[in-house]
């Protein structure tokens, strides 16, 4: 058996970079939240009323999203906008959420039921 290389492993602080990102998006209202930003910015009222929580509730979780370089808000007018701030974790999000669909899949092939 060939010798196996010496691994690399990553730099301790990018690390904790990378969990604390990840442990943003660990909350399923923040995780939907960067879903729906995903299709584009989008103030915090119409947030709040597509995921059915108080205007108070989402501006917590965007005030975080925010702090983790997530997302940034602009203001227009009386409004704040929200927008990705981030592409890359999109695409994180987008994988992640089409994995979990391809596992919820039938073995028919038929998408699940509650399933996009």
């Amino acid at each position: 058996m060939p010798e196996r290389p010496e691994p690399q492993l990553l730099d301790p602080e990018l690390l904790a970079d990378a969990a604390a990102a990840f442990g943003m998006l660990s909350a399923p209202s923040r995780l939907q939240i960067v879903w729906l930003l995903a299709d584009g910015p989008c103030d915090v009222g119409t947030i709040a009323g597509a995921l059915g929580q108080p205007v108070a509730a989402v501006s917590q979780h965007l005030a975080k999203l925010k702090l983790a370089g997530l997302v940034r808000a602009r203001r227009e007018g009386r409004h704040q906008i929200y927008v990705i701030d981030d592409p890359d974790v999109v695409t994180v999000v987008r994988s992640i959420v089409s994995a979990q669909q391809a596992r919820r899949r039938p073995p028919d092939g038929r998408p699940a039921r509650g399933s996009a």
